[in-house]
Order: structure tokens, then sequence, then C-alpha cells
């Protein structure tokens, strides 16, 4: 979507002082439309993200908005009684509209937001250097201390089932049924693996459900791209993409983090022979997480931290083959393999943390244990 006129006079109704200087289209993301602008005010240069919210993958917008309202301000309530410097820095800050409200609707009726834009940061596809995994486990257990006396009942569902792999499987079943994409026929290895784990990718959900696990407010979406990191010093400062932030276990969110910041390559990579689970990386980022989290934590959420990272590829590789033989209908793509190459970069890193799962498990017990 380019900036166009409609978007310049979205941008309008939002409280932003000074003269626009420039707009442009940010591709990054996978889910939403978004764009940036300058603005200068005085003296000073100001940048500020907006975003149209993906009205297909979230149908209730407006209880998005009340959940990243209601977070957000938690967080920055928090940051402000430790006394935190640069808090803008690190929780997302949104802009109101001129009338006071968090977001404005288009002449269709899709919902838009803006936030200040968080400036002289970076993010990484993939981790090479246990101090970032460090760093970046810390990120994710700040987050969940943050959050972890916030009631996440309060929370709208706004995609139900998010992380629950019965459902995430039926979808796969229905779509190897109805084979819309005429794609069946060369997955056949892949649906081979995903069956004969079906049982395993159950425990997290079933846990969760059978009340073992407790519930709370969880990011659903912690891959390490949703983390900024200081240009200056290197220093994680804020997770952002809060668009599924509701209730769960936060083992959906230690698991995303296991897969996106252990494996060697990057969640599309073609080349099956560079994707491999870093033992060394695990160790790091558990180490920070662990670190920020054990106060909260109880001993069952601990004990299946390893676990969550082997869940949480799993119900990706099952979400990707899903939309592949769909037709691709969810995800952004840029080439018709896309998705195929994601699910099989899932089972491959599957595959690697079963193979060294006995020295997984060590490690975890050497960061737990009092």
């Amino acid at each position: 979507m380019e900036a166009n006129k409609e978007v310049l006079e979205i941008i309008g109704q939002f409280a932003i002082e000074g003269k626009l200087l420039g707009i442009k289209s940010n591709t990054e993301g996978h889910i939403n439309s978004t764009f940036i602008s300058t603005f200068q005010e005085g003296t000073s240069l100001r940048k500020y993200t907006h975003q149209l919210v993906n009205g297909v993958v979230f149908p209730h917008p407006e209880q998005v908005m009340e959940n990243i309202q209601a977070i957000t301000g938690h967080i920055q309530l928090k940051l402000r009684q430790q006394g935190a410097d640069q808090i803008d820095k690190r929780c997302l800050q949104l802009i109101p509209t001129k009338t006071g409200n968090f977001f404005t609707k288009d002449s269709e009726g899709r919902l838009w937001r803006t936030y200040r834009y968080i400036d002289g940061v970076k993010t990484f596809s993939v981790l090479s250097d246990a101090m970032d995994a460090y760093l970046l486990g810390g990120a994710i257990g700040t987050f969940a201390l943050q959050l972890s006396d916030f009631d996440g009942r309060k929370l709208h569902v706004t995609i139900p089932d998010f992380h629950d792999m019965h459902v995430r499987y039926e979808q796969l079943d229905a779509a190897i049924e109805r084979d819309n994409a005429k794609r069946l026929a060369s997955v056949l290895d892949e649906i081979g693996f995903l069956r004969e784990n079906r049982s395993r990718g159950m425990l997290l959900i079933d846990e969760l459900k059978n009340g073992k696990l407790p519930l709370r407010v969880t990011h659903n979406d912690t891959k390490m791209n949703n983390v900024l990191f200081s240009e200056q010093n290197g220093e994680a400062l804020c997770v952002i993409d809060l668009d599924t932030v509701m209730s769960g276990t936060c083992l959906f969110d230690t698991g995303d983090m296991i897969r996106t910041g252990t494996c060697t390559a990057k969640e599309d990579e073609t080349n099956l022979s560079k994707v491999h689970f870093n033992l060394s990386l695990f160790q790091s980022l558990v180490q920070g997480y662990y670190e920020k989290a054990k106060t909260f934590l109880t001993p069952a959420e601990t004990n299946l931290i390893a676990e969550s990272g082997r869940n949480i590829t799993q119900i990706m590789a099952v979400r990707f083959l899903t939309d592949y033989l769909n037709g691709d209908i969810y995800y952004h793509i840029d080439r018709p393999s896309h998705n195929l190459d994601r699910t099989r970069t899932q089972i491959a890193l599957i595959k690697d943390m079963d193979r060294q799962w006995e020295d997984v498990q060590k490690s975890l017990h050497r960061i737990v244990s009092p």
C-alpha cells in the first residue's frame, strides 16, 4: 500500500505537532500495513509509526487496541515507579487522535493507530552472540515480570485458539482434505513428520487447560525481531508488536523466544544444512529470561521451558504448512514456496532439538537449580 491522499488524511487526525516532512511505507511486517512519518517540531525531528490494522487477522481491532492500551499503561506505570530512564524507548507509546481516542477509522471502516517511533534501535533475524541471546532472554523475562501482576482474564481474546495445538492440527487436517492449492503431493514427508509428533505437541495446551499451568498475560509472538536493541550500547530496550497480547501460559513466549533465538538460520532458509539448534544460545537465552522471571514462575512452568521451544516450533510448522496448502492466504510471501520453506526450517530445527535433547534438559536443570 502506498502513502496516498487517504493515508495523509488519516495521519492528520492524530494529535501530532509540527510540519509533516515526509512519509514512507515500511514492508517489514507480515500482517499490518505500516507507514513511517517524519515531522519537524521547532528545531527537532520526530518520527511516528502509523498502522492499518489487518481486519481479516483481527476481526475486532477495537479489542486489540483496548488490550494494548491496558498493558502499555501498566508497563509505563511500572517504569515510572522504578525511576527508569528513556521510558519512551522502553515501552510502545500510543499517540491519541485530536479527539482523544487511540485509534481512528478510514472511509472503509478500517482501524488505524499511531505510535511514537522508537529511533536508534535495531533488531536481529539470527543471533550469533551469547551476550545478545542473554539480553534477548532478559527482555522477554522483563516483559513477563512487568505484567506478572496483571490479571490476564481482563484481556480480550483477539484471536481465539491462537496457540491451541488441537485447533491448529484440525486446521491442518482440513487443509489436507481440501488441498485447495493442489500442493498435497509435494508435502507428504512434512505431513508425515507432523502427524507422527501430533500427540506430544498437545502438552502445553493440555497442561494449561487442566490448570497445571497458571493463566498469565502472554505476548504470543516473542520472536527475536520483536525486541528492539539499542544501537548505541546493545541493550535490549523494548518488546513490540503487541497485537497478539492475550491470556495464556508464559511458556508460549519462552517457546517462541527459543524457536527464533536458537536457530542458526533464518526462519525461511532454503538450505536446510544451515539449520541447527544452538545449545549455547539456548543456555544464554534461558539464563537471561530466568534471572528476570524466577520470582513468579511456578515449578511446573520452569520444568517445561525447554519443551516450550520444541512445542512452539511445532505449532509454527503446522501453521506454515496449513497456509501453504490453503494457497498462502494468511502469511505474506515473497515466493511461491515461501511457506513451505518456513515449514521445512521448523521441522529441521525440531529434529536437531530432538538430537540434542538430553543436553538441552541438563542445561535447563543447571540454570534453574537453586
